[in-house]
C-alpha cells in the first residue's frame, strides 16, 4: 500500500538520526559523548513530581476539557501577566500535549493548501515539516552570522507574497541561542501589521537567558501586535519536563477555539496528570529554574572558550537556550571533507563525539552542540574535537 503523499515528503529529523547512531555506538561499548540533546540533563523539580503523585492519589486521572483544565489556564494567564505584562482570558488559551503539538495544531487550523509560512533559517527542524503536513509551503529565508542569524525587516518584506499567511519568530532560538531585541521585534512587527501577517512567536526558551538582555514577547510591544500574535510556550525546557508533554498557545480566541476543536478529535485532552504537575510548576517557586540556568551559563562560557580555540571553528556567542551553533566550514575544508555532514560523521566514527549537522536546520556550514550535559563531558568533547581537527590538518 502506498503511503499518503503528505508523509512521503517528510524529512527525517537530523537530531534523532545522530542521537540514534550515538546510542547504537554506546550499545556496542564505545565511549560516546553525545552533544545532540535537545533537553535539559536535570530531573524535573521534586515539587512538580509530588503534585503529579497527589493528582493520581486523588483520582484526577480522567478525561479533561480538550483545551485544558480551567485551573491551569488561570495559572497560564497569570504567568503571562507576571512575566510579559500581557492580559489574556481563558478563551484565548489552549493547553496542548507539548509545545510541538501547539505548533502542529496551529498550522492545521490556519493553513489551506499552498499557503506560505516564512521560516527564518537556521530553524528548528520541525517547523517546515509541520507546515508541509498542513499542506502549506515553508518559505525559508536564510540568515547567517552577519545578522546574528536573525531575520531582518527588509528580508521579511521582500519575501512576503499574496500567499503568505504567517511568519515564525523563535527567540531565544533553537539552534542558535540568539535573541531578538525589542527594537528588532518592533521593526519586524511593523511589517507584519502592514501586510496582515500572523506572527507565530515560539518562546519555549524564554527562561534560559544568560545575558543582561531581557526576554521580550513581540505581543507585548503594541495592541496591534498583541492581536497579530499567537504565543507558543511550555515547560519542557524551563522546568526540565520534556517527557511530560505540556505546552500551550495564547492568542486570538477564534484560532484557539479551532485548535481546541481539533484537539478534541486528535488527543481528546492533554494528559490529566501532566496538567496538575504543570499547575504546580506555574504557581510554584522558580528556584530550581534559576539553579539550572546558572549551571547552563557556566557551561556555555567554558565550552565557548574551548571551541573558538580550535582552528577553523568560528562561533557567535549565544544569549540563551542551551546550544552553540559554530561555523565549522573552514575546519571541514582544512580536514579535506567535501561538506560539514561528512566531517560530523567522521568525528563520530573516529572520536566518538556526536554533533548535529547544521544542514538539518537550514545552515549546512554549521553544527549544533548542546551543552545540556556535564562539564567533564563538555571538556572531554572539546579536547576530542581539537584532536580530530589537528590530526587531519597536521
Amino acid at each position: 500500500m502506498e503511503l499518503a503523499k503528505r508523509v512521503q515528503s517528510l524529512t527525517p529529523s537530523s537530531t534523532l538520526a545522530i542521537t540514534a547512531k550515538a546510542k547504537a555506538l554506546k550499545a556496542e561499548g564505545h565511549d560516546v559523548i553525545g552533544l545532540g540533546a535537545g533537553e535539559p540533563d536535570f530531573n524535573t523539580p521534586s515539587y512538580i513530581m509530588e503534585a503529579a503523585k497527589r493528582a493520581m492519589d486523588e483520582g484526577k486521572t480522567k478525561y479533561t476539557p480538550a483545551g485544558g483544565i480551567p485551573e491551569l489556564k488561570n495559572a497560564i494567564t497569570a504567568k503571562l501577566k507576571r512575566d510579559q505584562q500581557l492580559t489574556y482570558t481563558n478563551e484565548q488559551i489552549i493547553v496542548t500535549t507539548g509545545a510541538k503539538h501547539a505548533l502542529y495544531s496551529l498550522f492545521q487550523v490556519i493553513l489551506d493548501k499552498d499557503d506560505e509560512v516564512i521560516v527564518p533559517a537556521p530553524y528548528w527542524v520541525s517547523y517546515p515539516e509541520q507546515i508541509k503536513l498542513a499542506e502549506g509551503n515553508p518559505v525559508i529565508v536564510s540568515a547567517d552570522e552577519s545578522t546574528d542569524f536573525k531575520l531582518t525587516p527588509e528580508r521579511l518584506k521582500e519575501t512576503i507574497t499574496s500567499k503568505t499567511k504567517a511568519v515564525i519568530i523563535n527567540s531565544p532560538s533553537n539552534p542558535t541561542g540568539m535573541m531578538y531585541t525589542k527594537e528588532e521585534l518592533e521593526a519586524l512587527g511593523q511589517v507584519c501589521v502592514e501586510e496582515d501577517i500572523l506572527i507565530v512567536s515560539d518562546e519555549i526558551y524564554e527562561k534560559l537567558i544568560y545575558t543582561e538582555q531581557q526576554h521580550v514577547s513581540i505581543a507585548q510591544i503594541s495592541d496591534a501586535l498583541y492581536n497579530q500574535t499567537v504565543i507558543i510556550n511550555g515547560l519542557s525546557k524551563s522546568h526540565s519536563m520534556t517527557g511530560w508533554r505540556m505546552g500551550f498557545a495564547a492568542g486570538n480566541k477564534e484560532i484557539i477555539k479551532a485548535m481546541s476543536n481539533l484537539s478534541s478529535h486528535s488527543t481528546s485532552n492533554p494528559t490529566s496528570i501532566t496538567q496538575y504537575a504543570a499547575l504546580a510548576a506555574y504557581t510554584g517557586s522558580e528556584e530550581k529554574v534559576d539553579e539550572m540556568r546558572n549551571a547552563f551559563k557556566g557551561r556555555l562560557d567554558a565550552l565557548y572558550d574551548l571551541l573558538i580555540d580550535i582552528p577553523g571553528i568560528e562561533c557567535v556567542k549565544p544569549a540563551g537556550a542551551f546550544y552553540l551553533f559554530p561555523n565549522v566550514k573552514k575546519a571541514a575544508d582544512g580536514c579535506g571533507f567535501d561538506d560539514v555532514d561528512g566531517w560530523v560523521k567522521a568525528l563520530l566514527d573516529e572520536e566518538k563525539v556526536a554533533l548535529v549537522p547544521g544542514s538539518g536546520f537550514g545552515s549546512p556550514d554549521n553544527v549544533r552542540l548542546s551543552y545540556a550535559t556535564s562539564m567533564d563531558q563538555l571538556e572531554e568533547a572539546a579536547e576530542r574535537i581539537k584532536k580530530f581537527v589537528s590530526k587531519y590538518q597536521s
